[in-house]
């Protein structure tokens, strides 16, 4: 597709499709390795003995408090450093974060290490996206986000494919081989990123025209995003174990289910970019909250595996494919104030990760208190899904009136 259809002029040369490849880098790097190749680790690393489990799953909290410490600093680095400068500088740190890892010197190292690399994603969350979208005319900007955040699900499917072959070389080099490949992702992106004032930054959408977004559009955004973090972590952390344990299984299909998340992962983002742009940011995001709703419970329904086959698909779509629907109706309902989107953005991107975290601890907690009941934490994700749908349809009948 050529630049005229994806964007307007700049004041440098611009290359839409380089961009998105460069956000995308950015996104692998950032989440899809930083956040979820620990996952994949986590066993090795606690069956090498380089730490206790108590002390590996600290360590696993560290990403997460780093990457909400990033979604928030993301403001800050924007009024003092310029903004290539701060994605380049972000997609080095989580590499150098990756070779570190490689050396267990001390729980303090790893900790701060793990805790840099969430930093960075965090930032590059907040930045990446953003500093392409603004480059591309409204209409492209849902199959563009689609495909930057389908990175994000490539990370994902790499855990349960690229993570297993590094480890047959042993747990440090495979530490080291994620420092490599996101090294050589670094440098495909280095020279691609857009600078200047983007002129698809001005246009906006006729329905943006007529009403600027009102300040509750934009809270129950928030509140719809922070609740789909808790519907997603039921899966995101409880998926495999489900298979292996709960069900039976073993690793090994433990392990396949994670692959199929992994694909849904990747094909998510793209193909409800592609619905966003043909019924729009709104239409979009409730369809897919009422989507998820179905297949977070799925699992409990009892229906076989088949079912739990599709409830791994579309959960693991969504995992990364609510991130452009969102980011788009933040456009969208800023479409007048373009200076303030990135700040919504990182808004919404810090409580997101708030009720993530808070989710993952709380449904930890959860399971062991109720010895292992595994439907009572996609019960959880399913409450938490209906009430975003009801926060959802209150602020717009509200809008209406």
């Amino acid at each position: 597709m050529s630049h005229a259809v994806l964007g307007g002029s700049t004041s440098a040369p611009f290359n839409a499709w380089r961009a998105t490849l460069c956000a995308a880098c950015a996104s692998l790097i950032g989440i899809g390795f930083a956040r979820f190749a620990y996952t994949a680790l986590l066993p090795a690393i606690i069956g090498n003995h380089w730490f206790a489990p108590a002390t590996a799953a600290y360590l696993g909290a560290a990403n997460l408090g780093g990457y909400l410490a990033g979604a928030l600093g993301a403001r800050v680095l924007a009024r003092h450093v310029p903004n290539v400068t701060t994605l380049r500088t972000m997609m080095l740190l989580a590499v150098v974060a990756f070779f570190a890892c490689a050396l267990p010197v001390s729980f303090l190292w790893f900790f701060l290490w793990r805790f840099a690399s969430g930093f960075s994603g965090g930032v590059l969350m907040v930045t990446a996206a953003p500093s392409v979208l603004a480059h591309i005319t409204p209409s492209r900007r849902g199959i563009v986000s689609g495909a930057i955040f389908a990175g994000l699900g490539l990370g994902i499917a790499a855990t349960g494919t690229l993570v297993p072959l590094l480890l047959r070389q042993g747990l440090a080099q495979a530490w080291i081989g994620l420092g490599v490949v996101s090294l050589v992702l670094t440098a495909v992106a280095w020279r691609g990123w857009p600078d200047g004032t983007p002129a698809a930054a001005a246009s906006t959408t006729v329905q943006a025209r007529r009403r600027p977004a009102s300040p509750l559009a934009l809270r129950s955004l928030y509140i719809e995003y922070a609740l789909n973090a808790v519907a997603l972590v039921p899966h995101m952390i409880f998926l495999v174990d489900y298979v292996a344990r709960g069900l039976g299984k073993g690793l090994d299909a433990g392990a396949n289910y994670w692959v199929l998340y992994g694909l849904g992962a990747i094909a998510g983002p793209i193909f409800v970019g592609h619905l966003a742009d043909r019924i729009g940011f709104a239409r979009a995001l409730r369809t897919a909250y009422v989507v998820q709703f179905c297949a977070v419970l799925l699992p409990v329904l009892g229906l076989g595996m088949p079912a739990l086959i599709v409830s791994s698909m579309v959960m693991g779509a969504f995992t990364a494919g609510i991130v452009p629907l969102v980011l788009g109706r933040v456009n969208e309902l800023l479409a007048h104030h373009p200076a303030s989107q990135k700040a919504a953005w990182s808004t919404a991107t810090t409580s997101f990760a708030t009720l993530q975290a808070g989710a993952a601890y709380g449904l930890s907690f959860l399971f062991a208190a109720t010895s292992g009941n595994y439907s009572l934490l996609f019960i959880v994700g399913g409450v938490a899904m209906v009430i975003g749908l009801g926060v959802n349809l209150v602020a717009a009948r509200r809008e209406r009136a």
